[in-house]
Protein backbone atom coordinates (compact mmCIF):
# COMPACT_ATOMS: atom_id res chain seq x y z
CA UNK A 1 0.00 0.00 0.00
CA UNK A 2 1.30 3.41 -0.93
CA UNK A 3 2.27 5.92 2.51
CA UNK A 4 -0.27 8.31 2.90
CA UNK A 5 0.69 12.06 1.88
CA UNK A 6 1.03 12.60 5.31
CA UNK A 7 3.24 9.51 6.29
CA UNK A 8 5.51 11.02 4.21
CA UNK A 9 5.97 13.92 4.66
CA UNK A 10 6.53 13.08 8.58
CA UNK A 11 9.27 10.13 6.84
CA UNK A 12 11.02 13.08 5.26
CA UNK A 13 11.05 15.25 8.03
CA UNK A 14 12.93 12.46 9.63
CA UNK A 15 15.59 12.12 6.93
CA UNK A 16 15.90 16.35 7.24
CA UNK A 17 16.38 15.57 10.91
CA UNK A 18 18.66 13.38 10.60
CA UNK A 19 20.56 14.86 7.74
CA UNK A 20 20.70 18.13 9.92
CA UNK A 21 22.16 16.22 12.91
CA UNK A 22 25.45 15.45 10.96
CA UNK A 23 25.47 18.80 9.22
CA UNK A 24 23.04 21.58 10.81
CA UNK A 25 22.79 20.33 14.02
CA UNK A 26 21.18 24.12 15.79
CA UNK A 27 17.58 23.67 16.40
CA UNK A 28 17.15 26.74 14.67
CA UNK A 29 18.09 25.61 11.41
CA UNK A 30 15.36 23.16 11.75
CA UNK A 31 12.59 25.25 12.57
CA UNK A 32 14.01 27.48 9.77
CA UNK A 33 13.46 24.20 7.68
CA UNK A 34 10.10 23.09 8.27
CA UNK A 35 8.81 26.60 8.70
CA UNK A 36 10.20 27.60 5.03
CA UNK A 37 8.78 24.30 4.06
CA UNK A 38 5.50 25.42 4.94
CA UNK A 39 5.39 28.67 3.55
CA UNK A 40 6.51 26.56 0.21
CA UNK A 41 3.51 24.65 0.78
CA UNK A 42 0.80 27.70 1.57
CA UNK A 43 2.29 29.42 -1.85
CA UNK A 44 1.39 26.57 -3.41
CA UNK A 45 -2.06 26.13 -2.00
CA UNK A 46 -1.35 22.88 -0.02
CA UNK A 47 -3.07 24.47 3.43
CA UNK A 48 -2.95 21.11 4.95
CA UNK A 49 0.71 19.92 3.94
CA UNK A 50 2.28 23.66 5.51
CA UNK A 51 -0.05 22.90 8.44
CA UNK A 52 1.42 19.59 9.18
CA UNK A 53 5.24 21.47 8.33
CA UNK A 54 3.98 24.12 11.05
CA UNK A 55 2.81 21.52 13.70
CA UNK A 56 6.55 20.13 13.34
CA UNK A 57 8.10 23.77 13.73
CA UNK A 58 6.04 24.45 16.39
CA UNK A 59 7.17 20.90 18.35
CA UNK A 60 10.55 22.46 18.50
CA UNK A 61 9.67 26.11 19.46
CA UNK A 62 6.32 25.92 20.78
CA UNK A 63 6.15 29.65 21.64
CA UNK A 64 7.27 31.22 18.28
CA UNK A 65 4.45 33.37 17.29
CA UNK A 66 4.95 34.08 13.45
CA UNK A 67 4.93 30.17 13.38
CA UNK A 68 1.85 30.05 15.27
CA UNK A 69 0.05 33.06 13.25
CA UNK A 70 1.45 30.70 10.08
CA UNK A 71 -0.29 27.50 11.52
CA UNK A 72 -3.65 29.81 11.75
CA UNK A 73 -3.47 30.46 8.98
CA UNK A 74 -4.02 27.27 7.20
CA UNK A 75 -6.44 26.42 9.48
CA UNK A 76 -8.25 29.70 8.05
CA UNK A 77 -7.57 28.43 4.60
CA UNK A 78 -8.79 24.90 5.21
CA UNK A 79 -12.16 26.45 6.61
CA UNK A 80 -11.55 25.56 10.69
CA UNK A 81 -12.85 28.56 11.93
CA UNK A 82 -12.18 27.48 15.20
CA UNK A 83 -8.96 26.06 15.01
CA UNK A 84 -7.52 28.94 13.67
CA UNK A 85 -9.01 31.40 16.15
CA UNK A 86 -7.67 29.16 18.71
CA UNK A 87 -4.09 29.79 16.63
CA UNK A 88 -4.22 33.72 16.61
CA UNK A 89 -5.69 34.20 19.72
CA UNK A 90 -2.38 31.92 21.33
CA UNK A 91 -0.04 34.01 18.69
CA UNK A 92 -1.53 37.42 20.45
CA UNK A 93 -0.83 35.82 23.99
CA UNK A 94 3.15 35.66 22.86
CA UNK A 95 2.78 38.44 20.77
CA UNK A 96 0.27 41.36 21.42
CA UNK A 97 1.31 43.59 18.34
CA UNK A 98 1.67 41.32 15.93
CA UNK A 99 0.17 43.13 13.00
CA UNK A 100 -1.15 40.47 10.64
CA UNK A 101 -2.36 38.30 13.33
CA UNK A 102 -5.18 41.07 14.04
CA UNK A 103 -5.64 41.69 11.34
CA UNK A 104 -6.49 38.18 10.33
CA UNK A 105 -8.72 37.64 13.75
CA UNK A 106 -10.45 40.45 13.26
CA UNK A 107 -10.95 39.38 9.47
CA UNK A 108 -12.22 36.19 10.91
CA UNK A 109 -14.44 37.61 13.47
CA UNK A 110 -16.59 39.61 10.78
CA UNK A 111 -16.97 36.51 8.43
CA UNK A 112 -18.37 34.33 11.73
CA UNK A 113 -20.68 36.77 12.83
CA UNK A 114 -18.60 38.51 16.08
CA UNK A 115 -18.27 41.70 14.37
CA UNK A 116 -19.04 43.08 18.08
CA UNK A 117 -16.07 41.61 19.35
CA UNK A 118 -13.61 42.19 16.38
CA UNK A 119 -14.08 46.28 16.78
CA UNK A 120 -13.77 45.75 20.44
CA UNK A 121 -10.03 44.38 19.67
CA UNK A 122 -9.76 47.23 17.40
CA UNK A 123 -10.50 49.92 19.80
CA UNK A 124 -8.48 48.27 22.78
CA UNK A 125 -5.45 48.12 20.74
CA UNK A 126 -5.78 51.72 19.57
CA UNK A 127 -6.09 52.94 22.76
CA UNK A 128 -3.39 51.05 23.93
CA UNK A 129 -0.99 51.21 21.50
CA UNK A 130 -1.47 54.37 19.95
CA UNK A 131 2.11 55.04 18.68
CA UNK A 132 2.11 51.94 16.68
CA UNK A 133 1.07 52.20 12.89
CA UNK A 134 -1.01 48.91 13.10
CA UNK A 135 -3.71 50.13 15.10
CA UNK A 136 -4.63 52.90 12.73
CA UNK A 137 -4.32 50.62 9.52
CA UNK A 138 -6.58 47.86 11.24
CA UNK A 139 -9.25 50.53 11.87
CA UNK A 140 -9.01 51.91 8.76
CA UNK A 141 -10.41 48.64 7.33
CA UNK A 142 -12.90 48.58 10.16
CA UNK A 143 -13.98 51.96 9.22
CA UNK A 144 -14.07 51.00 5.05
CA UNK A 145 -15.97 47.58 6.01
CA UNK A 146 -18.18 50.37 7.57
CA UNK A 147 -18.41 52.27 3.81
CA UNK A 148 -16.74 55.09 6.16
CA UNK A 149 -14.31 56.20 3.82
CA UNK A 150 -13.04 59.89 4.50
CA UNK A 151 -12.60 58.28 7.91
CA UNK A 152 -10.99 55.36 7.16
CA UNK A 153 -8.44 58.17 4.47
CA UNK A 154 -8.10 59.79 7.91
CA UNK A 155 -6.91 56.42 9.73
CA UNK A 156 -4.39 55.43 7.03
CA UNK A 157 -2.56 59.09 6.76
CA UNK A 158 -2.27 58.85 10.73
CA UNK A 159 -0.88 55.47 10.36
CA UNK A 160 1.47 56.20 7.41
CA UNK A 161 2.82 59.13 9.53
CA UNK A 162 4.04 56.89 12.12
CA UNK A 163 5.40 54.23 9.53
CA UNK A 164 5.51 55.14 5.70
CA UNK A 165 6.64 51.63 4.78
CA UNK A 166 3.64 49.52 6.91
CA UNK A 167 2.28 47.32 4.76
CA UNK A 168 -1.12 47.11 5.76
CA UNK A 169 -1.76 50.87 5.70
CA UNK A 170 -0.41 50.72 2.00
CA UNK A 171 -2.69 48.01 1.23
CA UNK A 172 -5.59 49.76 2.59
CA UNK A 173 -4.41 53.01 0.79
CA UNK A 174 -4.33 50.94 -2.43
CA UNK A 175 -7.84 49.82 -2.04
CA UNK A 176 -9.31 52.98 -1.25
CA UNK A 177 -7.57 54.12 -4.52
CA UNK A 178 -9.40 51.28 -6.27
CA UNK A 179 -12.71 52.48 -4.69
CA UNK A 180 -11.78 56.11 -6.09
CA UNK A 181 -11.20 55.31 -9.48
CA UNK A 182 -7.26 55.44 -9.73
CA UNK A 183 -5.95 52.55 -10.19
CA UNK A 184 -2.60 52.94 -11.21
CA UNK A 185 -2.23 54.50 -8.12
CA UNK A 186 -3.36 51.07 -6.22
CA UNK A 187 -0.95 49.00 -8.37
CA UNK A 188 1.80 51.24 -7.41
CA UNK A 189 1.11 50.41 -3.94
CA UNK A 190 0.53 47.02 -4.18
CA UNK A 191 3.52 46.57 -5.78
CA UNK A 192 5.27 47.92 -3.21
CA UNK A 193 3.53 45.96 -0.12
CA UNK A 194 4.47 42.67 -2.48
CA UNK A 195 8.29 43.77 -2.22
CA UNK A 196 7.95 44.14 1.24
CA UNK A 197 5.66 41.30 2.15
CA UNK A 198 4.95 38.58 -0.72
CA UNK A 199 2.54 36.61 2.04
CA UNK A 200 -0.26 38.79 0.84
CA UNK A 201 -2.83 36.83 -1.22
CA UNK A 202 -5.55 39.58 -1.13
CA UNK A 203 -2.99 42.24 -2.63
CA UNK A 204 -1.85 39.65 -4.78
CA UNK A 205 -5.06 38.99 -6.39
CA UNK A 206 -5.68 42.36 -6.29
CA UNK A 207 -2.61 43.25 -8.04
CA UNK A 208 -3.29 40.55 -10.91
CA UNK A 209 -6.99 41.60 -11.23
CA UNK A 210 -5.30 44.75 -12.42
CA UNK A 211 -2.90 43.24 -14.41
CA UNK A 212 -5.24 41.57 -16.69
CA UNK A 213 -7.24 44.33 -17.05
CA UNK A 214 -4.12 46.36 -18.56
CA UNK A 215 -3.60 48.86 -15.89
CA UNK A 216 -0.66 50.57 -16.44
CA UNK A 217 1.47 52.26 -13.93
CA UNK A 218 1.24 56.10 -13.78
CA UNK A 219 3.46 58.26 -15.70
CA UNK A 220 5.44 60.76 -14.02
CA UNK A 221 4.71 64.57 -14.41
CA UNK A 222 6.94 66.24 -17.08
Amino acid sequence: MAASPGKLRAFLFTLILVWAGGCETSEHQRVRQFNEDGVYLYRQGDFRGAQESFVYALTLTPGDADIIYNGGQCYDRLGDYTKADEYYQKCLQHSANHADCRHALAILWYRTGRKMDANRMIEDWLAGQPNLAGPYALDSWRLRQEGALPDAQGRLHQALELDAQNVHALAELGILYEMMQRPERAMVLYERVLAKNPNQPEVRDRLTSLRNQNIKRPVPDQ
